[in-house]
């Protein structure tokens, strides 16, 4: 059977979760688009093309949320969450490069405008603008923070490169988004509370909370990846699995029908057979493997919610609390 995912009733939707930090939001992208050294005037195509590309910022949107939480300086909020945006957008183009995509979001990449080492050093640029929005938070333990997700997110990207293709494992992939995508998230909920100087306790309930967040944003993505309409997600059904990737519905539907011969020819060689692949996708679209890689990304949500119930009980963390749901809710 195909799963119809559709958003519960009683859930905000992310425009109104965040409303309370749109205005915050509006001053991280006007940091964002601000640059303080002479720069060529590629620098500036590549800033002015990839934010364009939008996104929905919820990174930086999390992190001005658990700022707010945990009442974090405002001014080194502002700027540690265009820190972390700006982080994100510089692993992308990477990302991109590494991948040889050539569309995101429906706009052309920027190493489908550029050459290899002009797109390596844009992305360098925009990883240098990172840090030094995240020195302007004026915290070393917010450095710190920040230098160790920039250090996982490259480890994940080789460890994908090197062991993440056509692998059915569980380990691997969790492992793997954790470092993709749940790292970032971490440190969006972690950093405010170092920030604003909270105990130890509070920093590591909020961290908690970004990383099972994080992950199950992401496997959201990945089940979307596999039900989503090919129109609106821009990129046809179990485009991950066509390049060789396996994520969590296809890892499901693997223990639920291990004599499956397509998916064994998959892990043995013929990802690249777009016959096989095709027969895999439709066959995980017709299973419960859907609905258990769900059950999966709504288990990950509740311990989220629950690192949330040692901090502070405000407005904010019911914002953060409902928008874990809203990651599981979504159909984009």
């Amino acid at each position: 059977m195909v799963t119809t995912l559709m958003p519960p009733v009683t859930v905000r939707s992310i425009a109104e979760l965040l409303a309370p930090v749109q205005a915050d939001l509006r001053a991280v992208e006007a940091q964002m688009r601000a640059t303080t050294v002479d720069h060529h005037e590629a620098i500036s195509f590549a800033l002015d093309h990839l934010l364009a590309a939008g996104g929905k910022r919820l990174r930086p949107a999390l992190t001005m949320l658990a700022s707010r939480l945990v009442e974090a300086p405002h001014l080194r909020s502002v700027s540690l969450a265009a820190a972390i945006e700006m982080l994100h957008t510089a692993s992308l183009v990477h990302d991109d490069l590494v991948d040889g995509s050539l569309l995101r979001r429906g706009i052309p990449t920027l190493n489908a405008h550029w050459t290899p080492a002009a797109t390596v050093l844009a992305g360098d640029f925009l990883f240098g603008r990172a840090a030094e929005l995240a020195a302007e938070a004026e915290s070393v333990p917010v450095m710190k923070a920040f230098a160790r997700t920039l250090m996982t997110i490259v480890n994940g990207e080789l460890t994908q490169m090197f062991t993440g293709h056509a692998l059915a494992s569980r380990e691997n992939y969790f492992n793997r988004i954790y470092g993709k995508t749940a790292s970032l998230f971490a440190v969006a909920a972690e950093a405010p509370a170092l920030l604003a100087e909270c105990d130890a306790e509070v920093v590591e309930a909020m961290r908690l909370y970004g990383r099972e967040a994080g992950m199950a944003f992401q496997i959201m993505d990945d089940i979307l990846d596999f039900t989503a309409d090919e129109a609106k997600l821009g990129k046809p059904a179990g485009s991950d699995l066509r390049q060789g990737l396996v994520t969590l519905p296809a890892i499901c539907y693997w223990e639920q029908n291990p004599d499956d011969a397509n998916m064994a020819a998959l892990l043995n060689g013929h990802a690249g057979d777009p016959e096989i692949v095709e027969k895999v996708v439709q066959a995980v679209r017709a299973s419960d493997a859907v609905e258990s890689a769900l059950e999966e990304a709504r288990a990950y949500v509740a311990r989220a919610q629950t690192a949330l119930e040692r901090v502070p009980n405000n407005e904010y963390r019911q914002a953060l609390s409902e928008l874990a749901e809203v990651f599981v809710e979504r159909s984009l």
